[in-house]
């Protein structure tokens, strides 16, 4: 039996001081992958991320699907304790994936790779000063503004031209994206295309509660299983054909821009929820998405 750390954030354990109202996804996670992975005779194991150098050898592999606090001021610490885990086990995705996907800078290096995605300008720090030529650049009168290192929509703002501007704990402390606030959030919603070692497994449609943008269920938003078109299945795929490697496990989000086609805003390959929930169940009882998340990552660590 292999044994494999789920890597999580303090505000995960149970009962704690800052435990996230949003607990039950990791714990639905969990219950979903362990049976598909114990049947590839995979164990899996919860520790916090914290913890992952120190009990490394423990453990023939370590995913930080569940580091729901790094981009919290954390990111140096956890970055450092990944790259000293990987030293002594598997890491997926691994710490080069990691280290880039940990900044959404890297959307800048999708697009000119081809990538569809929104269009974003990139400031080392917030000031009206750039805002105002962000408005003028994107040719919108309403702004995205969010953390180069964030999650969740932490520390994110939306801000409309001619509005008082927002407070400096409300922007994002350091370098961000600006990017157009595109309304199809609010009309039709984000969608999530899910892959497993490379293969589509399964989307959702993500939409936010009446009068908000942020479709977290943080922030009270929905989720429903979804079946795209050919069309869309191409547009995701393009983000992941942009790469020069296939990641263990990759979310695709990605809003309908206002030509109609669908543009990518993250493409998660960090700490993605999965959205197992919404993957179809086989008639052996195991979730579709997790049996295909378990056996790619049983054939990486060679079975």
């Amino acid at each position: 039996m292999k044994k494999v750390a789920l890597l999580i954030s303090d505000n995960l354990l149970p009962d704690g001081p800052e435990t996230r109202d949003d607990r039950f996804e990791y714990v639905e996670e969990v219950g979903t992958l362990t049976p598909a992975l114990a049947a590839e005779g995979i164990e899996l194991v919860s520790i916090r991320w914290r913890d992952a150098a120190a009990k490394a050898a423990e453990f023939d592999a370590m995913l930080p699907l569940m580091v729901w606090d790094y981009f919290e001021g954390n990111e140096a610490a956890f970055l450092s304790e990944m790259a000293k885990a990987e030293q002594t086990t598997k890491l997926f995705n691994n710490f080069k994936v990691l280290k880039w996907n940990a900044n959404k800078s890297y959307l800048d290096e999708l697009e000119a790779s081809g990538a569809p995605v929104i269009h974003t300008v990139t400031v080392d720090r917030v000031t009206e000063a750039n805002v105002t030529k962000a408005f003028d650049k994107l040719g919108t009168d309403m702004l995205v503004i969010k953390p180069q290192v964030g999650g969740g929509a932490w520390r994110q703002v939306l801000y409309k031209k001619g509005d008082p501007f927002p407070s400096k704990d409300q922007l994002p402390p350091d370098a961000a994206l600006i990017q157009d606030f595109l309304p199809s959030v609010q009309t039709e919603g984000e969608f999530s295309f899910l892959y497993f070692g490379g293969a589509f497994s399964h989307a959702v449609l993500k939409q936010a509660k009446p009068g908000d943008y942020r479709i977290q269920s943080l922030y009270g938003g929905t989720e429903t299983p979804y079946t795209p078109t050919s069309d869309e299945r191409e547009s995701a795929r393009s983000v992941l054909d942009s790469l020069d490697f296939t990641p263990l496990y990759a979310r695709v989000d990605l809003l309908r821009g206002r030509d109609g086609r669908l543009r990518l805003i993250e493409l998660e390959m960090l700490e993605p929820y999965l959205y197992l929930p919404h993957a179809k169940v086989g008639n052996d009882g195991l979730n579709k998405g997790a049996v295909m998340f378990a056996k790619a990552l049983a054939k990486r660590l060679g079975r």
